[in-house]
């Protein structure tokens, strides 16, 4: 149930999104902790529900329990303060279980 509330919140977001702006591709591996510490609220969640989809999918996992998606957000933010020049993908590997 979470997941699929979860999913529908991203696609929601990126649906009212897509015609106030123009497409860009991302390379999410290139990402520093410093420019993810400095994006707006909003870019920062969205980068943020990305990562936690992609490394629950890399580690099989099929369900998204909120106590530990606002905890590894925390820690992750912790460490990109500590080392800013880190990539964000280091970052999440180090700090998210």
């Amino acid at each position: 149930m979470n997941r699929k509330l979860i999913f529908a919140g991203v696609v929601a977001a990126i649906a009212t999104a897509a015609p106030a702006c123009a497409q860009v591709a991302v390379e999410m591996s290139e990402i520093t902790c410093k420019q993810f510490t400095d994006y707006d609220p909003e870019t920062k969640d969205f980068v943020a529900n990305w990562m936690r989809g992609f490394f629950s999918a890399k580690k099989n996992l099929t369900v998204v329990e909120s106590r530990y998606v606002k905890r590894n957000t925390e820690k992750v933010l912790r460490y990109c303060k500590k080392v800013p020049k880190a990539s964000l993908v280091t970052a999440i590997e180090k700090n998210a279980r």
